[in-house]
């Protein structure tokens, strides 16, 4: 009789822990791409209709933590309120566009050393708190696949210094960089800069969304 008592009681306790037990906070932080990402057709968004569509809904909890214009010092000085405060077991970082684009469109823009050194100190400041983290590399400034986009060679650069600092930190990369490179030899035969992943050349278009959703999903969603 005892040891029955004591089967029902852990089976109780188990199904207790099973049916309260907290989603796994993920916390997307990055630029106005990520602001836009919470957006009805944004990437994050999309991301959560395919997590709900596997009936995952409730093992995770998905939190976007975009601001338009941001460079990696902006997410740096940023970092305490907007994403340790939410107290994320995962947070993904997707940023560099505008380090990268705006050195030639405002005349701003971060150095790539002063961009690795702001990126390798939010990673210690986040793995202080054993948040786990994923990088991604900055998907587009353009989308031709001659690499004649006017900022390719910077573009590469920084993605490359990126996957660098994922390898240097035991960090899981998400390559946009090469995903949209891919995408685009398939399906931008016409050489066009933008209209086929993105408005802009930069901000996504519902293709660019999905792409970026499904590419998040294999990393993330287990």
């Amino acid at each position: 009789m005892k040891k029955l008592l004591s089967s029902l009681s852990l089976l109780i306790i188990l199904a207790s822990f099973t049916t309260f037990q907290k989603p796994e906070k993920i916390v997307f932080f990055g630029d106005s791409i990520t602001q836009a990402g919470v957006n009805p057709k944004g990437y994050i968004t999309v991301l959560k209709d395919m997590v709900k569509a596997k009936g995952l809904e409730n093992k995770y909890d998905l939190i976007g933590a975009g601001i338009g214009g941001n460079k990696v010092y902006d997410l740096y000085l940023r970092l305490e309120d907007d994403v340790l405060a939410k107290d994320p077991s995962i947070v993904v970082i997707w940023v560099g566009v505008n380090d990268v684009w705006h050195k030639r469109s405002s005349g701003t823009g971060t150095d790539a050393d002063k961009f690795e050194r702001f990126y390798n100190a939010i990673i210690k400041k986040l793995k202080a708190k054993n948040i786990k983290v994923l990088l991604c590399t900055p998907a587009a400034i353009g989308e031709k696949t001659d690499y004649s986009n006017e900022l390719d060679g910077d573009l590469n650069k920084y993605a490359t210094i990126i996957r660098n600092i994922a390898a240097g930190n035991n960090c899981e990369l998400i390559d946009l960089r090469k995903a949209f490179l891919d995408y685009n030899l398939v399906n931008n035969k016409d050489n066009q800069e933008k209209g086929i992943l993105t408005t802009d050349r930069v901000h996504l278009n519902d293709a660019g969304n999905k792409l970026v959703a499904e590419e998040m999903y294999k990393h993330l969603i287990k």
